[in-house]
Protein backbone atom coordinates (compact mmCIF):
# COMPACT_ATOMS: atom_id res chain seq x y z
CA UNK A 1 0.00 0.00 0.00
CA UNK A 2 1.62 3.07 -0.87
CA UNK A 3 2.38 6.48 1.74
CA UNK A 4 -0.82 8.48 -0.39
CA UNK A 5 -3.30 5.69 0.55
CA UNK A 6 -2.02 4.51 3.92
CA UNK A 7 -2.46 8.24 4.92
CA UNK A 8 -5.31 9.03 3.49
CA UNK A 9 -8.42 10.06 5.85
CA UNK A 10 -11.08 7.55 7.13
CA UNK A 11 -14.87 8.63 7.34
CA UNK A 12 -16.45 7.18 10.56
CA UNK A 13 -19.85 6.56 9.71
CA UNK A 14 -22.14 6.18 13.01
CA UNK A 15 -25.19 4.22 12.65
CA UNK A 16 -27.38 5.57 15.44
CA UNK A 17 -30.57 3.86 16.24
CA UNK A 18 -31.42 1.31 13.59
CA UNK A 19 -34.86 -0.69 13.43
CA UNK A 20 -34.04 -3.49 15.58
CA UNK A 21 -32.35 -2.57 19.45
CA UNK A 22 -34.69 -1.22 21.67
CA UNK A 23 -34.30 1.00 25.12
CA UNK A 24 -34.87 -2.51 27.45
CA UNK A 25 -31.68 -3.39 25.46
CA UNK A 26 -29.56 -0.74 26.03
CA UNK A 27 -30.95 2.72 27.53
CA UNK A 28 -28.61 4.60 26.06
CA UNK A 29 -30.07 4.14 22.31
CA UNK A 30 -31.65 7.24 20.96
CA UNK A 31 -35.20 6.79 19.74
CA UNK A 32 -36.54 10.24 19.98
CA UNK A 33 -35.92 13.30 17.83
CA UNK A 34 -34.49 14.92 20.63
CA UNK A 35 -32.77 11.81 21.85
CA UNK A 36 -31.11 11.65 18.00
CA UNK A 37 -30.23 14.33 17.65
CA UNK A 38 -28.18 14.90 20.71
CA UNK A 39 -26.91 11.22 20.47
CA UNK A 40 -25.86 12.64 16.79
CA UNK A 41 -23.88 15.70 18.18
CA UNK A 42 -21.93 13.56 20.70
CA UNK A 43 -20.80 11.32 18.04
CA UNK A 44 -19.54 14.42 15.53
CA UNK A 45 -17.57 16.05 18.67
CA UNK A 46 -16.14 12.27 18.70
CA UNK A 47 -14.88 12.10 15.06
CA UNK A 48 -18.20 10.66 13.38
CA UNK A 49 -18.95 12.53 9.98
CA UNK A 50 -21.74 10.50 8.45
CA UNK A 51 -24.97 9.72 10.53
CA UNK A 52 -27.19 6.53 9.04
CA UNK A 53 -30.49 7.50 10.28
CA UNK A 54 -33.49 5.77 10.89
CA UNK A 55 -36.74 6.96 12.74
CA UNK A 56 -38.99 4.85 15.01
CA UNK A 57 -42.38 5.38 16.19
CA UNK A 58 -43.99 6.42 19.76
CA UNK A 59 -43.76 2.66 20.38
CA UNK A 60 -40.10 2.15 19.34
CA UNK A 61 -41.10 0.28 16.40
CA UNK A 62 -39.85 1.35 12.90
CA UNK A 63 -41.43 4.41 11.28
CA UNK A 64 -40.93 5.71 7.65
CA UNK A 65 -42.44 9.53 8.93
CA UNK A 66 -40.75 11.41 6.65
CA UNK A 67 -41.57 14.18 9.08
CA UNK A 68 -39.79 12.61 11.31
CA UNK A 69 -36.97 11.64 9.07
CA UNK A 70 -36.91 16.18 8.26
CA UNK A 71 -36.98 16.58 11.90
CA UNK A 72 -33.87 15.01 12.82
CA UNK A 73 -32.32 16.28 9.61
CA UNK A 74 -32.80 19.72 10.88
CA UNK A 75 -31.68 19.11 13.81
CA UNK A 76 -28.63 17.34 12.76
CA UNK A 77 -27.44 20.14 9.93
CA UNK A 78 -27.83 22.83 12.96
CA UNK A 79 -25.75 21.18 15.32
CA UNK A 80 -23.56 19.54 13.21
CA UNK A 81 -22.20 21.51 10.63
CA UNK A 82 -21.07 19.53 7.45
CA UNK A 83 -22.22 16.12 8.70
CA UNK A 84 -23.03 13.68 6.28
CA UNK A 85 -27.05 12.75 6.80
CA UNK A 86 -27.64 9.29 5.73
CA UNK A 87 -31.40 8.09 5.37
CA UNK A 88 -32.45 4.82 5.53
CA UNK A 89 -34.52 3.08 2.89
CA UNK A 90 -33.99 -0.42 4.65
CA UNK A 91 -37.14 -2.78 4.97
CA UNK A 92 -37.48 -4.31 8.51
CA UNK A 93 -40.64 -2.98 10.12
CA UNK A 94 -41.54 -0.76 7.14
CA UNK A 95 -43.83 -0.77 4.30
CA UNK A 96 -42.32 -1.14 0.71
CA UNK A 97 -43.95 1.78 -0.59
CA UNK A 98 -43.10 4.08 2.00
CA UNK A 99 -39.50 2.98 2.01
CA UNK A 100 -38.51 6.35 -0.47
CA UNK A 101 -40.79 8.90 1.08
CA UNK A 102 -38.15 10.10 3.40
CA UNK A 103 -36.25 10.93 -0.35
CA UNK A 104 -38.04 14.06 -1.08
CA UNK A 105 -35.93 15.59 1.82
CA UNK A 106 -33.07 15.46 -0.19
CA UNK A 107 -30.36 13.73 2.40
CA UNK A 108 -26.81 13.62 1.22
CA UNK A 109 -27.22 9.78 1.22
CA UNK A 110 -29.49 7.04 1.54
CA UNK A 111 -29.01 3.45 2.18
CA UNK A 112 -29.57 0.94 -1.34
CA UNK A 113 -30.24 -2.96 -0.78
CA UNK A 114 -29.64 -3.94 -4.42
CA UNK A 115 -31.11 -7.61 -3.71
CA UNK A 116 -33.03 -9.40 -1.08
CA UNK A 117 -31.54 -11.74 1.77
CA UNK A 118 -32.58 -13.77 4.81
CA UNK A 119 -32.19 -12.12 8.11
CA UNK A 120 -32.65 -14.02 11.63
CA UNK A 121 -36.44 -14.29 11.70
CA UNK A 122 -37.28 -12.92 8.16
CA UNK A 123 -36.74 -12.74 4.33
CA UNK A 124 -35.12 -8.99 3.82
CA UNK A 125 -37.33 -8.93 0.65
CA UNK A 126 -35.87 -5.97 -2.14
CA UNK A 127 -37.36 -6.81 -5.22
CA UNK A 128 -35.63 -5.94 -8.54
CA UNK A 129 -38.75 -3.21 -9.05
CA UNK A 130 -38.26 -1.86 -5.53
CA UNK A 131 -34.51 -1.29 -5.91
CA UNK A 132 -35.47 0.18 -9.27
CA UNK A 133 -37.82 2.78 -7.74
CA UNK A 134 -35.45 3.78 -4.61
CA UNK A 135 -32.98 4.39 -6.99
CA UNK A 136 -35.06 6.40 -9.50
CA UNK A 137 -35.68 8.73 -6.57
CA UNK A 138 -32.52 9.16 -5.40
CA UNK A 139 -31.77 10.23 -9.05
CA UNK A 140 -34.04 12.27 -8.83
CA UNK A 141 -34.01 13.92 -5.53
CA UNK A 142 -29.76 14.35 -6.11
CA UNK A 143 -29.32 11.77 -3.58
CA UNK A 144 -26.05 9.71 -3.32
CA UNK A 145 -26.97 6.16 -2.61
CA UNK A 146 -24.65 3.79 -0.41
CA UNK A 147 -25.19 0.62 -1.83
CA UNK A 148 -25.67 -2.59 1.08
CA UNK A 149 -24.05 -5.47 -0.16
CA UNK A 150 -25.53 -8.41 1.94
CA UNK A 151 -24.49 -10.90 -0.70
CA UNK A 152 -22.13 -11.49 -3.92
CA UNK A 153 -24.94 -10.60 -6.12
CA UNK A 154 -25.81 -7.32 -4.73
CA UNK A 155 -22.35 -6.32 -6.16
CA UNK A 156 -23.56 -7.17 -9.62
CA UNK A 157 -27.09 -5.73 -9.12
CA UNK A 158 -25.11 -2.11 -8.26
CA UNK A 159 -23.66 -2.89 -11.67
CA UNK A 160 -26.93 -2.82 -13.44
CA UNK A 161 -28.09 0.20 -11.81
CA UNK A 162 -24.61 1.87 -13.18
CA UNK A 163 -25.30 0.42 -16.67
CA UNK A 164 -29.13 2.00 -16.38
CA UNK A 165 -27.82 4.82 -15.87
CA UNK A 166 -29.21 5.02 -12.27
CA UNK A 167 -26.30 5.96 -10.47
CA UNK A 168 -22.90 6.39 -11.39
CA UNK A 169 -19.76 4.60 -11.57
CA UNK A 170 -18.45 5.65 -8.27
CA UNK A 171 -21.13 4.45 -5.59
CA UNK A 172 -20.06 3.76 -2.25
CA UNK A 173 -20.25 0.32 -1.23
CA UNK A 174 -20.52 -1.15 2.40
CA UNK A 175 -20.54 -4.52 2.91
CA UNK A 176 -22.75 -6.17 5.80
CA UNK A 177 -21.17 -9.18 7.53
CA UNK A 178 -22.42 -11.01 10.45
CA UNK A 179 -26.15 -10.97 10.36
CA UNK A 180 -27.63 -14.21 11.39
CA UNK A 181 -28.98 -16.05 8.25
CA UNK A 182 -27.05 -13.56 5.82
CA UNK A 183 -23.69 -13.18 5.08
CA UNK A 184 -20.92 -14.01 7.77
CA UNK A 185 -18.06 -12.03 8.94
CA UNK A 186 -15.05 -13.72 7.04
CA UNK A 187 -11.97 -12.72 6.20
CA UNK A 188 -11.78 -14.48 3.40
CA UNK A 189 -15.03 -13.29 2.37
CA UNK A 190 -14.25 -10.15 2.91
CA UNK A 191 -11.32 -10.22 -0.28
CA UNK A 192 -13.13 -12.04 -2.44
CA UNK A 193 -16.22 -9.32 -2.42
CA UNK A 194 -13.50 -6.40 -2.56
CA UNK A 195 -11.77 -8.60 -5.38
CA UNK A 196 -15.56 -8.72 -7.21
CA UNK A 197 -16.13 -4.73 -6.09
CA UNK A 198 -12.87 -3.70 -7.60
CA UNK A 199 -13.09 -6.08 -10.95
CA UNK A 200 -17.09 -4.53 -12.07
CA UNK A 201 -17.15 -1.41 -9.92
CA UNK A 202 -13.23 -0.38 -9.84
CA UNK A 203 -14.72 3.48 -9.25
CA UNK A 204 -16.23 2.52 -5.94
CA UNK A 205 -15.81 3.72 -2.30
CA UNK A 206 -16.03 1.45 0.11
CA UNK A 207 -16.63 0.57 3.77
CA UNK A 208 -17.63 -2.55 5.61
CA UNK A 209 -19.93 -3.27 8.88
CA UNK A 210 -19.88 -5.82 11.22
CA UNK A 211 -22.69 -6.85 13.09
CA UNK A 212 -23.23 -7.20 16.72
CA UNK A 213 -19.68 -8.74 18.23
CA UNK A 214 -18.23 -8.95 14.90
CA UNK A 215 -17.88 -4.70 14.54
CA UNK A 216 -14.48 -4.25 15.97
CA UNK A 217 -12.92 -7.21 14.24
CA UNK A 218 -14.63 -6.48 10.65
CA UNK A 219 -13.63 -2.82 11.28
CA UNK A 220 -9.96 -3.89 11.79
CA UNK A 221 -10.20 -6.32 8.33
CA UNK A 222 -11.49 -3.11 6.35
CA UNK A 223 -8.39 -1.03 8.18
CA UNK A 224 -5.84 -3.17 7.07
CA UNK A 225 -7.06 -3.22 3.53
CA UNK A 226 -7.36 0.82 3.22
CA UNK A 227 -11.27 0.90 3.35
CA UNK A 228 -12.39 4.66 2.69
CA UNK A 229 -14.90 4.39 5.95
CA UNK A 230 -15.59 2.46 8.84
CA UNK A 231 -18.83 2.29 10.41
CA UNK A 232 -20.19 2.00 14.23
CA UNK A 233 -23.04 2.57 16.58
CA UNK A 234 -25.49 1.09 18.44
CA UNK A 235 -27.76 0.16 15.32
CA UNK A 236 -25.06 -2.21 14.97
CA UNK A 237 -23.84 -3.44 18.25
CA UNK A 238 -24.90 -2.19 21.30
CA UNK A 239 -21.87 -3.66 23.55
CA UNK A 240 -18.73 -2.48 24.59
CA UNK A 241 -17.60 -5.79 25.72
CA UNK A 242 -20.04 -9.22 26.16
CA UNK A 243 -20.53 -7.61 29.75
CA UNK A 244 -20.36 -4.20 29.01
CA UNK A 245 -23.26 -2.22 27.66
CA UNK A 246 -21.87 1.05 25.13
CA UNK A 247 -22.57 3.97 27.32
CA UNK A 248 -23.42 5.95 23.90
CA UNK A 249 -22.74 6.49 20.38
CA UNK A 250 -20.32 8.28 20.99
CA UNK A 251 -18.65 6.01 23.07
CA UNK A 252 -18.17 3.58 19.88
CA UNK A 253 -17.14 6.28 17.69
CA UNK A 254 -14.23 7.09 19.71
CA UNK A 255 -13.00 3.11 19.53
CA UNK A 256 -13.03 3.40 15.94
CA UNK A 257 -11.42 6.55 15.95
CA UNK A 258 -8.39 4.73 17.50
CA UNK A 259 -8.58 1.68 15.17
CA UNK A 260 -8.20 4.29 12.34
CA UNK A 261 -5.35 5.57 14.38
CA UNK A 262 -3.82 2.21 15.12
CA UNK A 263 -3.78 1.65 11.12
CA UNK A 264 -1.57 4.91 10.70
CA UNK A 265 -4.54 6.65 8.97
CA UNK A 266 -6.34 9.87 10.14
CA UNK A 267 -10.29 10.63 11.02
CA UNK A 268 -11.97 12.33 7.90
CA UNK A 269 -13.32 15.96 8.95
CA UNK A 270 -16.57 17.26 7.43
CA UNK A 271 -14.96 18.77 4.60
CA UNK A 272 -12.39 15.35 3.65
CA UNK A 273 -15.48 12.85 4.62
CA UNK A 274 -17.66 14.74 1.63
CA UNK A 275 -14.78 15.13 -0.86
CA UNK A 276 -14.10 10.96 -0.27
CA UNK A 277 -18.03 10.27 -0.59
CA UNK A 278 -18.20 12.62 -3.73
CA UNK A 279 -20.50 14.88 -2.45
CA UNK A 280 -20.54 19.17 -2.43
CA UNK A 281 -19.30 20.55 0.27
Amino acid sequence: MSQIETSAPVVIAVAITGSVPRKADNPALPVTVAEQVESTHQAYEAGATLAHIHVRNDDETPSSDPDRFAAVQEGLRKHCPGLVVQFSTGGRGRDPASRGLSLQHRPDMASLSTGSVNFPTIVYENAATLVTDLATQMKRYGVRPEIEIFDLSHLHGARRLVEAGLIDARPHVQFVMGVQNAMPADEHLLDILLAESRRILPGATWTAAGIGRNQAIVMEWALARGADAVRTGLEDNIRITKDRLAASNAELVGLAAEAVRRHGRRVANPAEARAVLGLAA
